[in-house]
């Protein structure tokens, strides 16, 4: 046990440096650094890409239960339907018609929910995406496998404001490839417990 968590936690560092370095492919990191590194790379691209809304790039490097059908129908799931034209609908739309605003209970209207963007005050600014400690060993859970878990974090900056996202990410094998098989959300309450990982993951 003890030498499996010597060489866990070298890999780690072999990772870090793989991670942060230029021109470092992930699979570089598995030819490199063996589980660990393989494991952190895959979950660090993967919440990376999700961050960039690089969705087809997430589903690969997602497992197939996980995706629930080919690379392009999650992508496709994820992206959503084209936005509509407002401009013809409007040009096509009755000149008598009119669309009243939802409003309060003192008759003023309700100011429209700001709607997620590329770019633009509308979407925060999303820091560089970090593993906090080494990959842990996970039992297999309900219809996950047994694999890896790993804890990300990164920032999330609003204009007025600035706060540290948790996510806990379940990383297996399948078809001779690490992958993605389960992500969640990492509250405060996970944290002060002192096993995030496996209260996500397992018990969450």
């Amino acid at each position: 046990m003890k030498r499996h968590h010597v060489t866990l936690t070298a890999a780690l560092l072999a990772a870090g440096l793989t991670l942060t370095g230029c021109g470092e492919s992930t699979d570089d990191a598995k030819k490199q650094d063996g589980p660990a590194g393989a494991v952190l790379a895959v979950a660090v691209e993967h919440q990376r890409a999700a961050n960039a809304l690089d969705w087809k790039r997430v589903c690969e490097l997602r497992t197939v239960r996980m995706r629930r059908g080919t690379v392009e129908e999650c992508a496709a799931r994820n992206i959503g339907p084209a936005p509509t034209n407002t401009l013809s609908a409007s040009a096509s739309a009755s000149p008598t018609e009119t669309f009243d605003p939802p409003r309060y209970a003192d008759g003023s209207t309700v100011p429209p929910l700001p709607k997620p963007t590329m770019t633009g005050p509308d979407r925060a600014s999303l820091g560089p995406v970090t593993p906090e400690g080494p990959p842990i060993e996970i039992s297999a859970y309900g219809d996950h496998p047994a694999g890896y878990g790993v804890l990300l974090t990164y920032t999330v900056t609003w204009p007025d404001e600035t706060s540290t996202a948790r996510k806990s990410v379940r990383v297996v094998q399948e078809e001779g490839e690490w992958r993605v098989d389960q992500r969640e959300d990492v509250g405060d309450k996970a944290m002060a417990h002192g096993d995030p990982i496996r209260d996500t993951l397992n018990w969450g």
